[in-house]
Order: structure tokens, then sequence, then C-alpha cells
């Protein structure tokens, strides 16, 4: 089973498909990744990646996104820079089919006059986002970023 970690907890989240096992049966492998730029290009390799992971692990496999900088805008309802609505799409599917958590920096967005309602709804919102990943990887998370 896939779980969709939160920097103070997990939470079961099931890939489709997936068959269902007991609860504290956590996935051997987790990793954190970071968003922190704007460009299609950028996002869409690190989307990429996540997708051979999946291909790869499975429910095997959990994954955490964390979105700072200009890269919030991919999580945004109406962002303020250009994101193509097909990775909005695929940020969506990822978490709604595979349960990976994307994370939005709120320092980020307070920077730009957001709150918690500007941002799509499965985008949940830590207080720094940095400090979320240095949380993940105090608990095991591997952290890939370019």
């Amino acid at each position: 089973m896939a779980v969709a970690a939160t920097a103070g907890t997990a939470v079961p989240a099931r890939a489709a498909g997936a068959k269902s096992t007991p609860a504290d049966d956590s996935p051997p492998h987790k990793v954190v990744y970071q968003i922190n730029r704007h460009e299609p290009e950028y996002q869409e390799a690190i989307l990429n990646s996540i997708s051979a992971m999946l291909k790869k692990y499975v429910d095997d496999v959990t994954i955490v996104v964390v979105v700072w900088g200009p890269g919030i805008h991919l999580l945004a309802k109406k962002p303020k820079r250009p994101v193509p609505k097909t990775l909005q799409q695929r940020v969506r599917g990822m978490s709604e089919s595979y349960g990976i958590e994307f994370i939005a920096c709120g320092n980020t967005m307070h920077t730009i006059g957001w709150d918690k309602g500007d941002m799509l709804d499965f985008a949940r919102v830590e207080e720094v986002g940095a400090a979320a990943i240095m949380e993940l990887q105090e608990k095991g998370y591997a952290y890939i970023a370019w």
C-alpha cells in the first residue's frame, strides 16, 4: 500500500487497483522531491521521474513533492505565471490515483499574497517548505532535487 506522508503524520493512500495490506505496513522506499522552478520542461522532467518511480516500485514507494519559489504556481488555482494545464492535470492525477502528496510552501504563498484557498484542493500547505523537506529526511526520506 502506498502511504502519503506528511511532515507530522502518515496518511494511508492506495494506488488504483492496489491490494489491501495492514495499515502499519509502510512501503520500504520513501522519497521527497522538490519543485522550485516554473519552467514547464523542468517540472515535466520531475513528473516523469515520479512516474518512473511509480512504474518501478508500484506500491512499494511513498512519494512527497514539496513545491516553493517560482514552482508554487504549479499548485495554484490561478497561477500568476503560465502553467500548462496538462501539468496541473498530471499532478492532480498523481495525487488522486497514487496518493502522492503535494506540499505547498506557506512562506512562498505569503510572499505572493496567497492563502490555502488559492491552491488546488489536493495541495497541503506547510509553513516552510524547506522545513517540510528536512523533517521528511529525518524520517528516512531520500531527497531528490535538480
